[in-house]
């Protein structure tokens, strides 16, 4: 089997982390029997500073004609004074909409090794091992209407527009349910129903597709979002699945990154159409940029997720897993999650050890 997958590095430390996760992947490649085609692409900032737009078509066909999209972390201080319809950061956003991505997969696990790295105390923290769901392509970052206009007083008004349609929300509900089948039986739903219409809506229709399409085994419970972003500091252990709209999704999902101890550490897929992308949730940390302390892990692990929703490469996945684990209960910290008696890596050097120790449980 050869896969052709299309690399968009981004800006600030992607490159750094991508070379990483790319070497992993190649690797990974060899010892399963597996063929891959690299081609890059840039996206964000470094395609603005070259073509003046984020996205270029060149590379839009690029992602539609792979098998899979490996992208970095885009934007930075330099673009934040160009106007919001051409920053880094709407690439991302329309690589999702025109690849038809509408569910982003986002694992929360706390390897044991980092629980006291997290905020949290290890009681609350450890063992903790979540999978948020998040609606990508509705709600009010795409809604219309939207936008600043002048009022006639010479005050201005600013507008975006939280709308859902049933079929929105039907698709990614199914998501979560069949993603709880595998795991551990529970999906949660994260709304704000008692106050916004367009969530009471997402609520109606999560319930009926639990109750109409099969998924009985799965159970099902609601919670308003203020409330669940409570409880995931109070005890995040509780959750197993949770799905919520695109705004919601994006603020729950970077809250329960800090239990992991590093935003660092966690990886994500955004699936739906033909093609599915996989992105590392942090940013693109401009003030470490090439100075080889950004933390690959959050990439390699990404590779993993690739290899196993998109290529169906299980056994591959898991080793990376594996060896990353084994990495980190050896005692190896890249900065951000650097802890006493820990012995401190810059981003190359983890990388090098997780392939290491890749070959050396392969073997």
């Amino acid at each position: 089997m050869n896969y052709k997958i299309v690399v968009l590095p981004g800006d600030g430390i992607g490159p750094e982390v991508m070379r990483e996760g790319t070497q992993v992947l190649m690797q990974a490649a060899k010892l399963y029997g597996f063929g891959v085609e690299l081609e890059e692409g840039i996206v964000g900032g470094a395609s603005i500073d070259a073509h003046r737009k984020p996205l270029t078509d060149s590379v839009l066909k690029l992602a539609k004609d792979s098998d899979g999209v490996l992208l970095g972390a885009m934007g930075g201080p330099k673009w934040d004074g160009l106007d919001y319809s051409i920053r880094p950061e709407r690439a991302l956003l329309a690589l999702r909409q025109e690849l038809g991505l509408f569910a982003n997969l986002r694992p929360v696990k706390l390897f044991s090794a980092l629980a006291s790295a997290s905020t949290l105390k290890r009681e609350v923290v450890e063992g903790t091992d979540l999978l948020v769901v998040r609606e990508l392509t509705g709600g009010i970052y795409f809604g219309q209407p939207k936008g600043v206009t002048k009022l006639p007083d010479g005050t201005e008004r600013g507008v975006n527009t939280e709308v859902y349609t049933t079929p929105e929300i039907e698709r990614v509900a199914r998501v979560a349910f069949e993603a709880a089948r595998k795991r551990r039986g529970k999906v949660t739903s994260v709304d704000k129903a008692n106050v916004l219409e367009a969530t009471e809506l997402w609520r109606k229709v999560v319930t009926r597709v639990h109750k109409e399409g099969g998924y009985e085994g799965v159970q099902l419970d609601h919670m308003l979002v203020d409330n669940c972003a409570m409880q995931l500091i109070r005890d995040p252990k509780q959750f197993d699945v949770m799905v919520t709209t695109n705004m919601f999704g994006d603020i729950l999902s970077d809250e329960a990154a800090m239990l992991t101890g590093s935003i660092g550490m966690l990886p994500s897929a955004s699936l739906g159409g033909k093609v599915g992308m996989y992105e590392p949730v942090h940013g693109s940390a401009p003030d470490i940029t090439g100075q080889d302390k950004a933390n690959p892990l959050a990439t390699i692990l990404t590779v993993s997720m690739m290899l196993r929703h998109s290529f169906n490469q299980i056994a591959a996945a898991e080793w990376i897993e594996r060896a990353v684990e084994a990495v980190l209960n050896s005692g190896y910290r890249t900065l951000d999650i650097q802890e006493k008696d820990c012995l401190p890596v810059g981003c190359k050097e983890m990388g090098r050890l997780v392939r290491e120790k890749i070959e050396a449980m392969k073997g």
